[in-house]
């Protein structure tokens, strides 16, 4: 007999950025904690087929996956509170779904039948719904509906849900994440923007089984009984959920209301056990954390008209996060702009204890990025890259070490004479073709460690903290087009660039660095990797090469 699979809708109201996001992976991490099966969807209303060709300052971060799918960051939310890496199926665009409409039409797989709005796009993501729970032989699967309830781009999503509910009452439930203002001119908790979306939402065919109250405080009883009687729910099934000084605070939030209880009973679930102890003992050490380390990230996406927005750096933010706090310090980022650096204000890096230079793309800021370099090597002071951040070391070495003045990308110039980066072979063709979308190397590819290296040291000292490592050959996730040129390799390493890991296959520089010694006379933490480390980065698994990073910050 199939398993019965019941399903957990989470809309949002009022506004965007409410922490939907954290709600589904939180709501995930407390019913794996109790020994159920859990996995989380990710719906879009976009009509992208994915997020890859989405700029990050409209769109956040484009997380990837093992399988190699440029989803939405809330995914990577998702990866980081389960502890499990999910897949294609976990993330759903409206651009999907009409797609595969459209081709089982062509296909003549509808029979005749004339092809509706609706039924046929619900029934197209209850499927999808369905075979993500199968993919994850899933008791319970979260669904998250991007976007806030009233938006004519999500109905269809919420539209699923409500023939979904219709069918099986008891196998699916809603979960409605709402916003509490508190103005500051009247200098009281107003739950009128709650009411409204709620009403919106029960006009699309669905009424709320908890509503989560997000506010700046915990919500008092008076607004939760007004809540409760005015959208039509019980008062219990009112969830606080307050500002916190950590996004890893909320689990336990909601534990403390016994929202897990609630929804197991809902649900008629058979919880097998019940552990939180070392998410718990997490939070609590972050709380006692007194001593900072600085960390200089970086980054030419965080300005959006008047205001700094870190969302296109969110997974490279979080595994700073859990490396620090692993090394019993919390981080004090301080974000950089490229441009800024170009314009030839350094003074903000001597402030830094540690330099990132993350991934990106394009011509922007690329010479302020290749500055921060240059400073960080010449002043010894601990160096990630990540990605477009290898790159760009690999430039600035071949230019300022190896005396290469023109060394260059193709990417930013492809008529230089010297490509010390250079378009994949696999790639011109796409890139002749127009074949932006889903087409560069992404997902998880093996990385051979070589020995006696900091990457080699790096993962040795830190391995046990990562499940099913075959060391020295270590699976990570990419997202690029342009690569290390090996026709340079030779001269880069003979003018002292180390090769920490390549990529077995095809022979690909994974990973470069700088010489470190023991006596002080290299330097102490250069390390740029092509891949994507923060992607699989944990609470309470940090990643070896942040934890690397931020150790030698530390000294």
């Amino acid at each position: 007999m199939a398993k019965k699979t019941k399903f957990i809708f989470v809309s949002g109201g009022v506004i965007s950025g409410l922490g939907k996001g954290i709600t589904t992976a939180s709501i995930a991490l407390l019913l794996k904690s109790r020994g159920i099966k859990v996995t989380a969807i990710k719906c879009d209303a976009y009509m992208n087929i994915d997020a890859g060709t989405i700029r990050p300052q409209e769109h956040g971060e484009v997380f990837v996956t093992d399988d190699g799918i440029e989803t939405d960051q809330d995914l990577g939310n998702y990866e980081r509170f389960i502890d499990e890496n999910l897949m294609r199926s976990n993330y759903v665009t409206n651009g999907q779904i009409y797609q595969e409409i459209i081709r089982k039409e062509r296909s003549f797989e509808y029979n005749g039948e004339d092809v509706e709005i609706v039924p046929h796009v619900p029934e197209e993501m209850i499927r999808r719904f369905k075979q993500a729970g199968r993919d994850a032989n899933a008791d319970v699967v979260i669904i998250e509906v991007g976007g806030t309830v009233g938006e004519y781009q999500n109905i269809l999503f919420i539209e699923a849900n409500r023939i979904m509910k219709y069918r099986d009452k008891e196998d699916v439930i809603h979960v409605h994440v709402g916003y509490l203002p508190t103005p500051s001119f009247l200098g009281e908790m107003k739950s009128k923007p709650v009411q409204t979306s709620v009403r919106i939402l029960s006009s699309s065919g669905i009424m709320p089984d908890f509503i989560i109250a997000r506010a700046e405080k915990s919500i008092d009883e008076p607004r939760k009984e007004r809540i409760a009687w005015l959208c039509n729910i019980d008062q219990e099934n009112v969830i606080s959920n307050p500002d916190v000084d950590t996004i890893y605070r909320i689990p336990q939030i909601f534990k403390d209301q016994k929202f897990d209880d609630k929804i197991i009973k809902m649900l008629k679930l058979k919880p097998k056990r019940q552990d939180l102890k070392e998410w718990k003992e997490l939070v609590n050490k972050i709380t006692k954390l007194k001593k900072e380390v600085k960390i200089g990230i970086i980054g030419k996406y965080t300005k959006i008209g008047d205001y700094n927005l870190t969302d296109a750096y969110i997974s490279v933010l979080e595994a700073v996060k859990h490396a620090a706090w692993a090394n019993n310090v919390n981080p004090k980022i301080i974000w950089i702009g490229a441009e800024e650096i170009e314009k030839g204000n350094l003074s903000e890096l001597k402030d830094c204890q540690g330099i990132i230079v993350p991934g990106g793309f394009g011509s922007r800021g690329v010479e302020g990025k290749i500055k921060a370099i240059e400073y960080a090597r010449k002043n010894k002071i601990p160096f990630l890259g990540l990605c477009y951040g290898m790159q760009l070391a690999t430039i600035e070495y071949a230019r300022n070490v190896l005396g290469l003045k023109d060394a260059n990308t193709t990417e930013v110039d492809p008529k230089t004479k010297n490509p010390v980066i250079d378009v994949m072979v696999e790639q011109k063709e796409k890139l002749k073709l127009k074949d932006y979308g889903g087409s560069m190397r992404l997902g998880a590819y093996d990385c051979e460690l070589q020995k006696d290296t900091i990457s080699y040291k790096a993962y040795h000292n830190w391995k046990l903290k990562i499940e099913n490592l075959e060391f020295p050959v270590v699976s990570e996730r990419h997202r690029h087009r342009y690569e290390f040129n090996n026709e340079y390799r030779e001269q880069l390493v003979k003018a002292g660039l180390v090769i920490g890991g390549i990529n077995p296959e095809r022979d690909l520089v994974e990973i470069i660095e700088l010489p470190s010694t023991p006596l002080g006379t290299g330097h102490p933490f250069f390390v740029a990797s092509q891949f994507h480390p923060e992607f699989k980065s944990r609470p309470l698994k940090p990643h070896p090469l942040f934890m690397e990073f931020i150790r030698s910050s530390l000294k």
